[in-house]
């Protein structure tokens, strides 16, 4: 049985205006997760992803790599699993 988490993970820095959403749409695209990317009025972007548990964890060490000039703290959480379908979608 497969079990879903879900991962909210806020990440700071210098990550708006930089392609930070779209890559990371780009490299969740190539992984079985859904959720979204989405800019916060306060400079952070938050991702919210779902999947199995190996497999957030692994997008976010990715897109923390990608992007670790820009990065200065990334704080996350797994909260319940939600009726996410699709891909990753970035939030405009």
């Amino acid at each position: 049985m497969i079990m879903l988490e879900c991962r909210r993970v806020y990440f700071c820095g210098r990550v708006q205006g930089v392609g930070f959403r779209q890559t990371t749409a780009d490299i969740a695209a190539r992984l079985p997760v859904s959720g979204h990317v989405k800019n916060l009025p306060d400079g952070r972007v938050e991702l919210l992803v779902q999947g199995e548990a190996e497999v957030t964890r692994r997008l976010v060490q990715l897109v923390s790599e990608r992007f670790a000039g820009f990065i200065t703290d990334t704080s996350q959480q797994v909260v319940p699993a939600m009726r996410l379908t699709g891909r990753l979608a970035v939030i405009w």
